[in-house]
Order: C-alpha cells, then sequence, then structure tokens
C-alpha cells in the first residue's frame, strides 16, 4: 500500500512534531503494511513550508528511518490548498506533486462547502499539465455535494477520503454507499502526529471498503491507482 496524503515531514507545518513523531508515524506505517508514504506537507497561506527544501527534507528523514531498519519509503509531494494553487509557478508546481513525478497535484479544496470554484481551479491546473487527487472531501460536504464530486471526477479528478471516515461509525455506510457509485478512488491516512489523532493506517478503511466492492475494484483503489499516481501516469480503468 501507499499512502498519498501524509504530515510526516517534523517540524515543518501541524505534522510531526519533531524527528521522534516522524519515526513513530514510519513505524505506525510499518505495522499497518503501508510500503510507501507521501510526504505532504500544508502549502497555505498559514504555513510557511519553503517548497525548495522538500527534497533535502525527504532525503534526511529516509536517512534517519534506514539508519533504524524502518523499512517504509518516503516520497515527495505536498498538499497544495486550492487558495494557494494559482501562486505557484510550473516548477513549484511539479516540484510538489506526488511521488514527484510530475502528473497529479493533492489539491485541498477552501475552506467550507465544495462549489464550482473547485472545479475551476481543477481545469486551470490541468491546463498547466497537471491532474488533481481532491483531498478529504467529506471535510467539504455541502449543496449539491456529490453532484459537485460526480463533475469533479468527470473532469479527471481522483477522489481521496480519508481512511479513518472509511471506519467512522456514523459515516461508514454513507462512504460506501459513494463507493458503490463510483465517486471512491483513494484512500489516505492524512495523519500528523503518532501520539494523537489519525494513525497512519489504511488497512482497516480498505476491509471496509470490501463490503461495498468487489476485490478487484478495492486492489485498483489501494494499489494500481496509487502506484500510478506515484509514477506521475493515469491509473488503469477502474473496474466499476
Amino acid at each position: 500500500m501507499i499512502d498519498l496524503h501524509c504530515h510526516i515531514l517534523p517540524a515543518l507545518d501541524d505534522g510531526a512534531r519533531d524527528l521522534d513523531d516522524a519515526l513513530g508515524m514510519a513505524r505506525q506505517a510499518q505495522a499497518d503494511g503501508i510500503a510507501a508514504v507521501c510526504a505532504t506537507p500544508h502549502l497555505r497561506h498559514d504555513h510557511a513550508v519553503e517548497i525548495p527544501s522538500l527534497p533535502g527534507r525527504v532525503a534526511a528523514l529516509q536517512e534517519d528511518l534506514d539508519a533504524r531498519g524502518i523499512t517504509v519509503r518516503i516520497l515527495p509531494g505536498g498538499e497544495l490548498a486550492q487558495t494557494a494553487a494559482d501562486e505557484l509557478g510550473d516548477a513549484e508546481l511539479r516540484a510538489i506533486t506526488l511521488g514527484g513525478a510530475g502528473g497529479w497535484v493533492l489539491l485541498e479544496p477552501a475552506p467550507g462547502p465544495i462549489d464550482a470554484q473547485l472545479l475551476a481551479s481543477v481545469r486551470r491546473l490541468a491546463a498547466r499539465g497537471q491532474r488533481c487527487v481532491i483531498a478529504h472531501p467529506e471535510r467539504h460536504a455541502g449543496p449539491d455535494f456529490e453532484a459537485h464530486l460526480a463533475a469533479l471526477a468527470a473532469a479527471g479528478c481522483l477522489i481521496q477520503w480519508t481512511a479513518a471516515f472509511a471506519v467512522a461509525p456514523d459515516a461508514r455506510d454513507y462512504l460506501l454507499g459513494l463507493a458503490r457509485r463510483g465517486l471512491v478512488h483513494l484512500l489516505g491516512s492524512d495523519a500528523h502526529s503518532s501520539r494523537a489523532g489519525r494513525p497512519v493506517a489504511l488497512a482497516g478503511a480498505f476491509a471496509a471498503l470490501r463490503d461495498a466492492l468487489d476485490a478487484d475494484a478495492v486492489r485498483w483503489i489501494a494499489e494500481a491507482a496509487p502506484a500510478a499516481i506515484v509514477r506521475g501516469d493515469a491509473p488503469p480503468p477502474a473496474p466499476w
């Protein structure tokens, strides 16, 4: 498994507080069967993340994991705020693509319900050669929510839900219904710390999806689509 959404880089945004916290997150990932984690720090106005520093931070954390025998690979990435997307140059956009391959940007919707402006942002990024993974839509429900998700999917976006949402008792059935309608394309941990909050874990959420989808569909969400994304490729056709 590949976790495409994780705030594992230490002492940077609102993610891992320090190296020990980041190591704890990597150990959670390893225990859950996650082979690789995209480091996706917030790229928005309330976090002073310097994009040129990210390759060195990713490499340094990988060295620390390797030295301790932690087998998880750290891949480059970023969580780009819709409100900041138009401010980045093309080279900056490529630098924060998932896996660093230049194909897919993890896009965080603007605060509040998803509306037509998110689709407009997606289209502007597409004109610049970047496809979008939409982060944690469950936080942005509102009028015509499912219609907006369907429009984003029709525009070539992949919709990524937070793994913890898939196993929450009050949300699980709703998400499984969306999965049956083809609106669950990816899951990510969106973990910020090993000490509190959401863990770096995906396996339980994929197990829940098996109650709604057949094995081929779950494998596409868990394996085929994330692997293609970090290569910068289009995923194979979805089996639904």
